[in-house]
């Protein structure tokens, strides 16, 4: 299991990345938010040859407008990974299974050439979505054992704790593993 750990402008742009192999960094929010420490915290994770994921936070509606938003605003790289975060939105609404599929897709045909994943948490996984549609492969929040997320479906990466930060473990055996599944959109 590889550690990894995912940030927003609630982090500082001077995380610690020793025994890391990838970062994932919030990028967008809707249609207008974006992290206003996005570029530094991206250039941290790059300094220390991190593998790098950006995410968006996905509201209801707009999903053409929202998945231009956010691949305008995240890096363009090869082997960035790019995430939507399917979850309860501060009104206490979210994005709809159909919502959320359109969103992938549309991520993906507006950046081909890189892998987009799901983001979302257990009782969505398990209670909430309908499809099972993860686009490249599930990003699974379940505050348990790292690497042993109460589901049957087959993850990526598990957010096992949020405790001081949100920290990650990813299914893969090296970080060049990582790297070339990454690399291979």
């Amino acid at each position: 299991m590889l550690r990894g750990i995912d940030v927003s402008a609630y982090q500082s742009s001077s995380y610690g990345t020793d025994g890391l192999s990838f970062v994932f960094v919030k990028a967008t929010e809707g249609r207008t938010y974006t992290n206003p420490k996005l570029a530094a915290q991206t250039k941290r994770a790059r300094d220390a040859g991190l593998v790098v994921g950006f995410y968006h936070f996905l509201w209801p509606g707009n999903l053409t407008a929202q998945a231009e938003y956010f691949v305008s605003k995240a890096p363009e790289r090869a082997g960035d990974i790019l995430a939507v975060d399917w979850e309860t939105t501060g009104e206490g609404t979210h994005a709809t299974n159909a919502e959320k599929d359109r969103f992938i897709r549309k991520v993906k045909e507006l950046r081909p050439n890189n892998r987009v994943v799901l983001y979302t948490n257990r009782n969505y996984w398990l209670n909430v979505d309908s499809t099972s549609y993860a686009g490249d492969g599930l990003w699974i929040a379940d505050y348990v054992t790292p690497g042993k997320p109460r589901i049957k479906a087959k993850w990526l990466f598990h957010q096992y704790t949020d405790e001081p930060l949100d920290k990650n473990v990813a299914d893969f055996s090296n970080r060049s593993d990582l790297r070339e599944w990454a690399e291979g959109a």
